[in-house]
């Protein structure tokens, strides 16, 4: 199953989602309703005698006001909490008490974990996620949260990074990058939103409790606070029917994909080890997998590993058991969990480091030399990677890291050189317009920010073009990072040096598009419609626009022009398909058909895609401009598209 399949399986999964949750509704509706009735006489032993009076002599007009009253509790418990969790991943992440770690952090554990999560993410093609420590928690455990890639986030505990070894590490992350790409996340967090509306009945119930035995306190005499009491005491068995039925539905949408993503972090990395080990060391570990916080539950679902314990989650769990997820990585184990508390000593680690790199470069270089005979080949497999990368991406993307300078990177991994690196990668190459562009920085950029720009200037100059998104990717979760002043002021900066420049350039354009997709979510609530589009058919005159930039971006040659852009849309199967002439072609416009094409279901975004891919391989040659365009169409339909050798 691909990146493309998986998106298309989780939005019928909601569906499933949903119709479990009008089942799970509908049975608290007729328990509540029968509790109502029976503590408040409705419902009497002379009824209860007579069966065939029971329906007749229902008062259905309370029935109905009680069915209405569940309904618009359990609906608005939902609302809220999904309102709640509208922020993305950090939502999840500070409830469970997780802390954001720096990206320029000293501690040698948490560099580790962190060098880990940007290898993996630079190979998929998106940049780092926020990680989230969660300190208290000694267990090993992990989740992702968020409604995309654009606002996931990683959360690990304390226990995980100190006693799982890097290889163990990287399974445990690849495993979690799988839960992103596949959509597995965004069904997640619905499932905490929905699920609260079906818990809130017994939350009703306790507050009732506390309301009545306070009240029977003051005025002895009131009867009727002995029913309220029992009342409240009934919801709040209903209340633990509700928390039954919410983890059979996480246990009916939760337990199977723990297992693709477990094969899908093996295929990733290429190394069973990896996150066999992890799951045997949860094993043979005190504490196991366990997350103490008292909001686990809520996220035990998004686990790696069973989070959470006790009765209801032995009778729905939400994760298979150990044993069985290590039999199908490691069919061989003799069934002997791991006990011991050896992981990576930071010297070992560090010479481990040095002899992966020299071979991951190596690996790199030949890559470079055989990619120009088999151009196609090499797009269309780093297409069909898309949310699926493979092992050799990984060790590019490693390679990638390890050839940028020092200054370059620890400049990136934190928020004044982040921004600095940016402004110094949105300059213009002529002297004269990248003049204008520096004074008026001095003028309004941050002192400081300016300063380190100008001390980057000469590591920037002499990049090579390879490394360009690399390092985007890398200033990317620096960026988030900053308030919302600061990022409005940063964005502002970005969008005049773009102004100044008599040409918008594609290059420039790609910079600024990779950037606001990936960091407007973080500071603004942002709007999407609604229309979805099941064909490509339904957009020809956006398909004509974005084909069009990428013949142009290509070829220089008309006749080459007109030839990539009939290779691409033969590749559709569409026709009635013309080129847009250069002169008709805006920003403004590209921007808008990219907006729709967006909205465009999952399984007919790898065809458009493809039709792009084959422009670009029409000549047998990569240009930097293709690569970037690649980059953006792949980035804004939501689909993580690996590096290509350019």
């Amino acid at each position: 199953m691909n990146f493309f399949e998986s998106q298309d399986r989780v939005r019928r999964n909601t569906f499933q989602l949903v119709f479990l949750f009008v089942l799970a509704v509908i049975t608290l509706i007729i328990m509540t309703n029968l509790l109502f009735m029976a503590v408040f006489g409705y419902i009497n032993s002379e009824q209860m005698q007579d069966g065939g009076s029971f329906f007749q002599k229902m008062d259905w007009q309370t029935f109905a006001v009680v069915s209405a009253g569940v309904s618009v509790v359990v609906l608005v418990g939902s609302l809220y909490k999904i309102i709640a969790l509208s922020a993305g991943g950090k939502t999840v992440a500070e409830a469970l008490g997780g802390q954001l770690i720096p990206q320029n952090t000293g501690d040698l554990k948490q560099r580790k974990l962190l060098n880990v999560v940007e290898e993996m993410a630079i190979a998929s093609g998106t940049p780092a996620p926020p990680v989230y420590l969660l300190m208290d928690e000694p267990g090993i455990n992990a989740f992702a949260a968020g409604f995309t890639p654009r606002d996931a986030v990683i959360g690990i505990t304390q226990g995980a990074i100190d006693h799982l070894s890097r290889d163990q590490l990287q399974g445990v992350i690849a495993h979690e990058f799988s839960h992103i790409f596949n959509g597995d996340m965004r069904l997640n967090i619905r499932l905490m939103g929905v699920l609260y509306g079906i818990v809130i009945i017994g939350m009703a119930g306790y507050y009732l409790l506390y309301s009545a035995s306070f009240s029977r306190r003051r005025v002895s005499n009131d009867k009727g606070t002995g029913g309220i009491m029992v009342l409240a005491i009934g919801l709040m068995v209903i209340g633990f029917s509700g928390t039954f039925f919410g983890n059979l539905i996480k246990a009916a949408v939760s337990r199977q994909r723990e297992y693709l993503a477990d094969a899908s972090a093996v295929q990733f990395t290429r190394n069973p080890d990896g996150i066999a080990g992890a799951l045997k060391r949860i094993g043979g570990l005190k504490f196991g997998s366990k997350v103490s916080n008292p909001d686990a539950s809520e996220v035990s679902h998004a686990f790696f590993a069973q989070g959470v314990s006790g009765f209801m989650q032995m009778l729905s769990a939400t994760h298979p058991p150990l044993a069985k997820r290590i039999l199908r990585i490691d069919p061989h184990w003799n069934g002997d969990f791991d006990s011991s508390d050896k992981t990576d000593l930071p010297q070992e680690e560090e010479n481990n480091g040095e002899k992966e790199t020299m071979m991951r470069e190596e690996f790199a270089k030949k890559g470079s030399i055989i990619a120009g005979s088999i151009v196609m080949a090499d797009v269309a497999n780093v297409i069909d990677q898309i949310g699926n990368p493979k092992p050799e991406t990984i060790s590019h993307a490693h390679s990638l890291i390890a050839g940028l300078s020092v200054a370059i990177k620890e400049a990136a991994h934190e928020s004044y050189g982040a921004r600095a690196v940016i402004y110094c990668l949105a300059l213009d190459p002529e002297k004269d317009v990248r003049d204008r562009q520096l004074e008026f920085l001095k003028k309004y950029a941050d002192p400081d920010v300016f300063m380190l720009m100008h001390k980057l200037l000469p590591e920037i100059g002499r990049l090579d073009i390879k490394y360009r998104l690399p390092v985007i990717d890398i200033a990317i979760p620096a960026l988030k990072q900053l308030s919302l002043n600061q990022y409005q002021a940063f964005k502002g900066n970005i969008v005049e040096l773009i102004k100044i420049a008599p040409r918008v350039r594609l290059m420039e354009w790609s910079l600024q598009k990779i950037l606001f997709n990936h960091l407007d979510g973080q500071f603004f609530k942002l709007t999407h419609t609604k229309k979805r589009y099941f064909h490509i058919r339904q957009l020809k005159k956006e398909i004509e626009m974005i084909l069009s930039v990428m013949a142009y971006a290509g070829h220089q040659d008309q006749n080459e022009i007109e030839a990539a852009f009939i290779v691409a849309t033969k590749n559709l199967g569409l026709s009635g398909l013309r080129i847009v002439p250069n002169s008709e072609i805006s920003l403004s416009d590209l921007d808008q058909s990219l907006e729709k094409l967006e909205n465009l279901k999952p399984l007919a975004k790898p065809q458009l895609l493809m039709a792009c891919a084959a422009s670009v391989a029409y000549d047998e040659k990569i240009s930097s401009a293709e690569v970037e365009l690649l980059r953006v169409f792949s980035d804004v339909f939501g689909c993580p598209m690996p590096p290509i050798v350019s």
